[in-house]
């Protein structure tokens, strides 16, 4: 299986906030999953779910590190993985550990300090079925936010096996560069460097919704702040850019009415 984005996690400091926020705006359910000494929420979208929920560590705190959303991407062995990406320039904060029930992680962070989770799921029986392009609730985009997006590919390359899209020329912006999983045909997401305001490399993932303009008065009444868009892209979808009431960014990708 080609490794990609499969799971996305919600650390914050107000967990009952953000389950109310994100269940407005972008309409999850929620499902308790918590294990002994973890409280953990699942996101859900019917009965499937498609995000977590949890505290933000303690530690992490200490480190003045912000609510933030964190994407997990597959991988057939989570420790190679690991040990991979210190060789590549990249560095190990959680070193491999079992989820019981669940599977194996590592949180690592790319060459310029971009946090992702490696995963390696356990069997099941009856995988999930991909939804279609545009299902709302589910992620449709993923965007990283780069120091130098050109190392930043040969990274993600050589650990992933990921492949350059078309290239868009954004003008003053710079280039912003579509990829695909390992013999994908449709890319999935785009590479591009960040501007200066931005402290720090990360990545931005755009959940899909029915209608961009109803969902961003949601998010602005639900105390969330717009701070890009609304903004056509190619295709004609809209995107806007958003901070959480607790101050964790994410992006919105829909259809105007």
């Amino acid at each position: 299986m080609a490794s990609r984005f499969v799971w996305y996690e919600l650390m914050t400091t107000d967990t009952a906030s953000a389950r109310l926020f994100y269940g407005s705006v972008v309409g999850w359910g929620t499902r308790d999953a918590s294990q002994p000494g973890m409280t953990y929420t699942l996101f859900t979208v019917g009965e499937s779910p498609v995000a977590g929920l949890m505290d933000l560590p303690e530690q992490a705190r200490q480190m003045g590190s912000p609510p933030s959303w964190l994407g997990y991407i597959s991988v057939a062995d989570v420790d190679a993985a690991a040990a991979k990406t210190a060789r590549l320039g990249g560095a190990v904060h959680v070193q491999p550990a079992d989820i019981p029930q669940v599977g194996r992680f590592a949180v690592v962070s790319d060459p310029q300090k971009c946090v992702i989770t490696l995963f390696s799921p356990l069997p099941m029986p009856s995988p999930p079925q991909d939804p279609a392009p545009g299902t709302p609730g589910y992620v449709g985009w993923h965007e990283l936010c780069a120091t130098d997006w050109q190392k930043a590919f040969e990274f993600y390359a050589a650990m992933f096996g990921w492949q350059k899209g078309e290239p868009v020329d954004m003008g003053e912006m710079g280039i912003y560069q579509l990829f695909t999983t390992a013999g994908g045909s449709m890319p999935i997401g785009g590479m591009f460097n960040k501007p200066p305001s931005m402290p720090m490399p990360f990545w931005l993932f755009y959940f899909n919704v029915d209608d961009i303009d109803a969902a961003l008065t949601r998010v602005q009444s639900g105390g969330g702040k717009l701070l890009n868009g609304p903004m056509q892209v190619p295709g004609g979808d809209w995107i806007v850019q958003c901070l959480d009431p607790q101050g964790a960014m994410f992006a919105l990708l829909g259809k105007r009415a």
